[in-house]
């Protein structure tokens, strides 16, 4: 039996489009893995992409749910070492549990 153009070109078009859902798939997972990797790392690898690659993803909801973490309401905060604001030295959470209170300030000052 011959086939007609349109069953052709259906079929091909339906090998194209399972092709193209692959490549989604692939690009979202690793854009979605690459969002849970340190900062840096992910800008470093952001910095290479072309701009309208963001209109592709739903870039605001899987960033929060790659830095999401496993913090919770009353747990304790997760131990940190940072450089003081002039650099001499640095502060650690640990060190300062129960000597006096701390608090922690998350935001954006632009």
């Amino acid at each position: 039996m011959t086939r007609t153009f349109f069953q052709i070109a259906r079929r091909w078009l339906l090998r194209v489009a399972a092709v193209l859902a692959v490549l989604y798939a692939a690009f979202f997972g690793s854009m979605y893995w690459l969002m849970t990797r340190p900062p840096e790392r992910f800008a470093a690898a952001m910095a290479t992409l072309a701009t309208p690659t963001f209109i592709l993803l739903p870039f605001e909801s899987m960033w929060f749910r790659a830095r999401a973490g496993a913090v919770h309401v009353g747990d304790p905060a997760p131990d940190f070492n940072l450089p003081t604001l002039d650099r001499t030295s640095s502060v650690t959470l640990s060190n300062l549990r129960g000597v006096k209170p701390v608090v922690l300030i998350f935001g954006s000052y632009t």
